[in-house]
């Protein structure tokens, strides 16, 4: 099977999809860093650049497109669907009738359900259905595929000739129940006033980092490490391995191009790659689809897994966000924290601030903790 990519990033869904032999011959990817990286990684397939001036693409097997989330994700600046960055998914339906793929994989953050009525889940089904497509989504952690990284993305595939439900629904597994005493906690030190992002072994979704290109990647708090190591944040190579990839497979995105921060930029957008190879091997081999919970729903409000056709749409409440339960890997055996950098004791202080300001409640020893270690890092200054 041979695929192409557009809006390509750092080749997330393509990785996944190698690992099942789908081979992908064309990558379309506008943004210097990332087609640097592309270059390196993927130096058999054509590099294409901006999206607006390809007129056509090669006839493939699968054509994915994990478009811009800019517009869509609760961090960003939620124009929606329409808005100059997300918009230019309509590209992908301008190239659709010459590639003329078996499956078209669609990849984009949870928000897009709900922001602004679920108005770009309709314009997509809407722009499908218009083409002959029938479609299927669901919601998918990036914990499942065993990486402790609280991921949840959309993942939408469609065709033309095939059952996009034997892709999506033929797989389902129970979440892993997390430990109730554990010895590493993501959380995001940007905030603490309305929100944290608490996560019990693992780390909560990462981010692209500041428009200035500044990364913003999480913290972790190590509750039995020693004074000055307990809260410390992932390094870009870290934050790789939380995604699937090889450590330092975006090195190449900093030769004569730009600062680390771009790394993180690029990662942060990225595809988990344990993702996209649970999607290959259902496109390699469809299965059965469990449908034995599905039921016909208004589009007003789109749940965490649903399919459609010609107009009707049926949420199939038995699809979590788990399809698989690969063997977990622990956040403290992905991440060294003995070598992890601390956070700054600026950054400690802005955090300790906001909390000290919040209605939320936190566990008593991790806000001792925090103080501690602002304590710790201003005495080493």
């Amino acid at each position: 099977m041979t695929a192409a990519a557009l809006f390509a990033g750092i080749g997330g869904l393509e990785v996944g999809l190698a690992k099942n032999g789908i081979r992908t011959i064309s990558m379309v990817e506008k943004w210097e860093p990332a087609r640097a990286v592309l270059a390196h990684r993927f130096d058999s397939s054509e590099l294409l650049s901006d999206v607006s001036t390809v007129k056509s693409l090669p006839r493939v097997d699968v054509l994915t497109a994990g478009f811009p989330c800019t517009d869509l994700s609760q961090a960003g600046r939620t124009q929606g669907i329409h808005g100059s960055a997300s918009g230019v998914v309509s590209h992908v339906f301008r190239l659709l009738p010459e590639a003329r793929p078996t499956w078209l994989v669609l990849e984009n953050v949870q928000n897009m359900l709900v922001l602004d009525g679920g108005s770009a889940m309709a314009f997509l089904v809407a722009e499908l259905e218009a083409r002959g497509y029938r479609w299927a989504y669901r919601v998918v952690d990036s914990r499942s595929t065993g990486v402790p990284h609280r991921r949840k993305r959309v993942i939408l595939v469609a065709s033309r000739t095939e059952d996009p439900r034997s892709v999506l629904f033929a797989d389902n597994a129970m979440e892993r129940e997390t430990a109730s005493i554990s010895t590493a906690y993501g959380f995001y030190w940007t905030e603490g006033f309305t929100g944290l992002g608490w996560a019990t072994d693992a780390v909560p979704t990462l981010k692209v980092g500041s428009t200035v290109g500044i990364p913003s990647p999480p913290a972790i708090w190590v509750r039995d490490a020693v004074r000055g190591r307990q809260i410390v944040t992932p390094t870009i190579e870290d934050a790789e391995a939380l995604q699937g990839f090889r450590r330092g497979w975006t090195k190449a995105a900093t030769t004569g191009l730009g600062r680390e921060g771009s790394r993180w930029r690029l990662v942060g957008n990225a595809v988990t790659t344990g993702v996209s190879a649970w999607v290959g091997s259902r496109l390699v081999d469809p299965g059965t689809p469990d449908l034995s919970s599905q039921r016909l729903i208004d589009t007003g409000r789109w749940p965490h897994a649903a399919y459609g056709n010609k107009g009707q749409v049926w949420s199939v409440p038995t699809s979590g966000a788990w399809p698989l339960r690969r063997r977990y890997k622990h956040l403290v055996d992905v991440i060294d924290t003995s070598m992890a950098p601390s956070l700054s004791a600026r950054a400690t202080a802005g955090f300790v601030s906001r909390t000290e300001r919040s209605t939320l409640r936190f566990d008593p020893d991790f806000l001792v903790a925090v103080k501690e270690h602002e304590h710790v890092m201003r005495s080493s200054q």
